[in-house]
């Protein structure tokens, strides 16, 4: 069964400027991989829908959601803080991100496929509740598994976070929230310095040093997601995959390659399989240097779509 690639034109708009890192230029890299290596031929396209406000108050303060909502520029740059910014098309371009992540989990709830990418911009991982930080504006990961729950019924949805950087929105969100398991692996200490002190049942977060490499990346997935995915028994797994922990990104001081992104996918894929029905929802976080994430985005699909 193809994997649904869900995207819209509207992701490409949201441009705060050309020193920023967070660039338009991330999905086109991206399209033009899949085009050229025919991947795109094993992807059911789909346009990402927007987002509602009832959607989005499933994980965000609803007095927060009309700030964005209010507060969108017609014209200009608005600064949310030190490195998140809005412009004109930026509001467009997230609810078409995190509604992408809805349409999903619609689709693989309804076994119209079994999994799906959502190749999407701007990120969400580092949404909170109630705060736009880290690029990120709604938690699009965090809707879409709030959606899961509240829509669908479902009992055990796992989030699992493996961009360079803490998800800190995400465990925000699902903090007291036992039906989530969070799982995330990040650069300590590195923006946004969260994350390394939290213990509980349904967060488990793995720090990795600078200069950490995929063979010690593993072993601490091994020895630490897997027997907490393996006891959770996830009904779906949704993934924030951010891919600028690899070497060649210069947004972090970490050194994965495109062969550990399949591992982990894969690794991911048999959970999925065992206790899911094969159900993923894998979105688009960070990944700086274009042509290292254009790499590993194919290389995450191709595991997703069991190396076709």
């Amino acid at each position: 069964m193809p994997i649904a690639y869900i995207s819209h034109p509207d992701c490409l708009l949201h441009d705060v400027g050309q020193d920023h890192p967070e660039q338009p230029g991330r999905l086109r890299a991206i399209q033009d991989l899949l085009i050229s290596t025919g991947m795109e031929f094993a992807l059911s396209q789909y346009d990402a829908p927007m987002a509602t406000r009832e959607q989005l108050e499933l994980a965000h303060d609803p007095d927060y959601v009309t700030m964005l909502f209010t507060d969108a520029p017609h014209e200009g740059i608005l600064e949310l803080d030190g490195d998140t910014f809005m412009m004109p098309k930026t509001l467009d371009a997230a609810l078409r991100s995190a509604g992408a992540v809805v349409k999903g989990v619609d689709l693989v709830m309804s076994k119209e496929v079994t999994s799906a990418f959502c190749a999407i911009r701007p990120p969400g991982h580092h949404a909170e509740r109630d705060r736009a930080m880290g690029f990120c504006y709604f938690n699009n990961v965090a809707v879409g598994a709030a959606y899961a729950l509240a829509k669908h019924g479902l009992e055990r949805v796992a989030v699992i976070d493996f961009d360079v950087h803490h998800g800190n929105g995400t465990e925000h969100i699902f903090e007291t929230d036992p039906r989530v398991l969070f799982c995330s692996s990040f650069q300590h200490p590195f923006y946004p310095f969260t994350g390394h002190e939290t213990e509980t049942d349904h967060i488990v977060n793995i720090t990795l040093p600078a200069g950490t490499n995929g063979e010690e990346f593993r072993k601490q997935v091994e020895a630490h997601w897997l027997p907490a995915l393996h006891h959770f028994k996830p009904q779906l797994v949704m993934i924030s995959a951010g891919f600028d922990a690899h070497i060649s990104d210069d947004m972090s001081h970490l050194r994965l390659r495109e062969a550990d992104y399949d591992w982990v996918t894969t690794q991911l894929k048999e959970i999925a399989d065992t206790y899911a029905e094969g159900r993923i929802v894998s979105t688009l976080e960070g990944g700086y240097e274009v042509g290292s994430l254009a790499r590993s985005v194919l290389a995450h699909l191709d595991a997703l779509l069991g190396h076709r």
